[in-house]
């Protein structure tokens, strides 16, 4: 009986794993024991470790026992008994990383030869989508490694294997148009052993429409906004925005530490309101577990059950804490989920939206991480939030040769995301306090514009060319104007003074106020502007807001979204214009 379970025989016996399925906070696994002999075997022991931070729950089909991390299973009763070329298997539910190594069967090496501790293949890379059609998608990704060599690769769809191949890319077709995927691939070595999955890769074919028929309109709120401009979640409502838009980014969680941090405690989650200003018309009461612009986004969830929420972390502010947190992505993917997750406003959010400005280049601060930090930073925070919860990003619109686009692998990036907001506007403001005029979000470019590049045609071709997908695009519209002052040009391309007086900052206005205090007087590139005494300013009006969403619908693009709500009127006419001109 000694014999039969000697390594003899486990050199005819192997065992390989597979993780059937991935569901992004857990995820199935199989062992299967074959018997490569020519003897049939009566019992078998099969023992592996897992890395800290697995957990294990059922099992079924063996008799399973755990000391630490290294687990060791048996056969029961009916399973033991393996003949020459036959194989059982046996299953389980777990949660973390899922790799296994030092696996042994019945004291041999689970490869069948007589090294024990033989590791798998390691992941492979993220897959990255390409060539997307209606009804099919071609699918890359980086080759894996493992010691005796990788024979091939299985791609999953949803958890399904559906396609093995000894490349590292495939093509799938027969897909739905207007539809998402999520694929997964594992690499398999010379004896079948398979190793843990890549992270997911999401794709949207082309066509068909948007997700449930309808596209994105998606507005930022500012919990800054509840101070001085007096603007609150109830406003969405009573303006009628809120049954208007698909989506809300709460602006803005910080970044500190390599770690995603709470901006504004008091105004997310402590501030009281009273009954007039309660989305439910109910007061706050001082011993309720939620306060806030929390509670509040919790009260116009249940009143608008369409409405998605993502908490966005970062903003031209506090953008200097993505370089410490592309350091270490897993971290700080980690850190923002428990933030994200909290038992107390769980309920609140549908995902998160990381706005970093900007990936190895300057705004506020500079960063030098590389151009792959933001794809590693997004492919964690994808695997860490899974596809049950949306993963956005704000991302430049500087489609200057050499500028911020070129600077970063948004492109890869985009794999792991649900859409890219691209801030289209900003282009040209009175930082550049002589001028020339320009209007700071121009559709398309013009004769004279100061910057080539710098408009949202430019910034969205640029991105479809390197392989961004347009349904992972949203075109975005500023409810504000910048101005100058000293202008004696009605036309663009006059010089200035300086900065346009503003209510919050110089050279910055709301739309709610330029509307009255200096209408239109002409538009150029797809905007307007107005010149009102010595005052110059571009911004957009319902009618340029109109034709701006006529083209994000020719350029088959995902939506629209708007920085702010406040900048709107009291009747929320430009997120209407938004609303009606997407359809």
């Amino acid at each position: 009986m000694v014999g039969l379970a000697s390594p003899a025989q486990a050199a005819g016996t192997t065992a390989t794993f597979t993780k059937t399925s991935d569901w992004g906070s857990g995820f199935g696994g199989q062992w299967t024991i074959k018997n490569t002999g020519t003897t049939a075997i009566t019992s078998w022991t099969l023992e592996w470790d897992f890395p800290a931070g697995t957990a294990v729950g059922s099992f079924w089909d063996a008799t399973v026992t755990r000391t630490g991390n290294h687990y060791t299973a048996k056969n029961v009763g009916w399973n033991g008994t393996v003949g020459p070329g036959a194989a059982v298997s046996f299953g389980f539910n777990g949660t973390g990383p899922g790799s296994p190594t030092a696996c042994t069967v019945n004291g041999g090496s689970c490869d069948g030869g007589s090294n024990p501790g033989d590791s798998p293949p390691t992941a492979p890379g993220t897959p990255v989508a390409s060539n997307v059609t209606d009804t099919s998608v071609k699918l890359t990704w980086p080759a894996a490694t493992d010691d005796h060599g990788v024979k091939n690769y299985d791609v999953l769809r949803g958890g399904t294997r559906i396609a093995t191949v000894t490349t590292t890319t495939y093509t799938e077709s027969g897909l739905a148009a207007g539809t998402d995927y999520t694929y997964t691939v594992l690499a398999r070595d010379t004896i079948d052993q398979t190793g843990p999955a890549s992270a997911a890769a999401t794709v949207h074919t082309t066509g068909g429409g948007n997700p449930g028929g309808n596209q994105v309109k998606l507005g930022y709120f500012t919990e800054w906004g509840v101070y001085g401009r007096n603007y609150h979640v109830k406003n969405i409502d009573t303006s009628g925005s809120a049954a208007k838009i698909t989506h809300i980014n709460y602006a803005f969680g910080n970044v500190q530490g390599g770690k995603c941090t709470i901006g504004d405690a008091y105004a997310d989650y402590d501030k009281a309101y009273t009954a007039d200003q309660s989305v439910s018309g109910v007061a706050d009461t001082w011993d309720q577990p939620l306060r806030g612009n929390f509670n509040q986004l919790r009260q116009l969830k249940a009143k608008y059950p369409g409405i998605k929420v993502l908490w966005s972390f970062g903003g031209w502010t506090w953008s200097g804490g993505f370089t410490q947190a592309a350091a270490n992505p897993t971290a700080f993917a980690e850190s923002c989920y428990n933030l994200v997750e909290d038992p107390r406003w769980a309920d609140v959010f549908d995902g998160i939206d990381l706005d970093w400005e900007y990936p190895n280049a300057c705004g506020l601060t500079c960063d030098t991480s590389g151009p792959a930090s933001i794809k590693t930073l997004l492919s964690a925070t994808r695997a860490r939030f899974g596809a049950g919860n949306l993963v956005t990003a704000a991302i430049t619109a500087d489609a200057s040769a050499g500028g911020k686009i070129d600077a970063a692998d948004y492109a890869g990036a985009s794999a792991h995301v649900d859409w890219y907001n691209v801030m289209t506007y900003d282009f040209f403001g009175a930082w550049a306090k002589t001028g020339p005029t320009a209007p700071h979000s121009p559709l398309t470019s013009y004769p004279g514009i100061p910057q080539a590049g710098f408009n949202s045609a430019d910034a969205i071709a640029k991105l479809k060319t390197k392989g961004v997908p347009a349904n992972k695009l949203l075109l975005g519209i500023g409810f504000y104007g910048r101005g100058w002052t000293g202008v004696t040009q009605a036309e663009p391309g006059g010089t200035a003074t300086g900065a346009a007086p503003g209510t919050y900052e110089a050279g910055i206005e709301d739309y709610k106020v330029l509307k009255g205090s200096c209408p239109t007087t002409g538009t150029v590139a797809g905007t307007a502007y107005a010149k009102c005494g010595t005052n110059w300013w571009s911004y957009d009006t319902p009618a340029t807001v109109d034709s701006k969403m006529s083209w994000a619908k020719q350029q088959s693009l995902r939506g629209a979204f708007f920085w702010e709500f406040s900048g709107d009127t009291t009747n929320g006419e430009l997120a209407t214009a938004i609303h009606n001109g997407l359809g």
